[in-house]
């Protein structure tokens, strides 16, 4: 069984290829970790505003799973084999594990803003070891935090305080 092949995309060389698609992996296990919070707090939030919260996720869930579909294409081009066995997603990740079940709007928003943050951060330091070597995936990567910033927008929208 293995997990690399023999070749990664032209200009790019093995090496190159195999060590974005380790960067790459973490950002795909992030991803399939996000998806699965955002569904998991759509069915847990409750009280005033759980509406427009319940429905506000949904979109950024299917968005969410489509980007980890790219970034699993992306390490499948590279020649390396994706992961998206939720073992390997447990035991591999860095972060802890989303700590809320059924609790109010603003608890909810402002622990998935701290979710939001984590996976910003960590994709914008792939993107800072990206760059130079792979401008194609350092495409895919800053599209894609570009709507990860948007989501958490909406989110912090909510929460956000006003001093009158």
């Amino acid at each position: 069984m293995t997990k690399t092949a023999e070749y990664t995309v032209p200009g790019l060389g093995k090496e190159n290829g195999e060590e974005i698609a380790g960067l790459l992996q973490d950002r795909l296990h992030a991803l399939n970790d996000l998806q699965l919070v955002l569904k998991h707090v759509h069915w847990n939030v409750v009280g005033p505003n759980f509406i427009g919260v319940h429905e506000m996720l949904d979109p950024q869930t299917e968005q969410v799973r489509e980007y980890a579909d790219e970034i699993a294409e992306r390490i499948a081009t590279l020649g390396t084999a994706p992961s998206g066995l939720s073992g390997e997603l447990v035991s591999e990740r860095r972060w802890k594990d989303y700590p809320l079940f059924k609790a109010n709007v603003e608890t909810h928003l402002a622990e998935l803003d701290k979710v939001y943050t984590g996976v910003i951060e960590d994709h914008r330091q792939v993107l800072g070891k990206v760059g130079d070597t792979d401008p194609i995936t350092e495409d895919l990567l800053i599209g894609q935090v570009k709507a990860l910033e948007l989501f958490q927008w909406f989110i912090r929208s909510h929460v956000e305080k006003v001093s009158a």
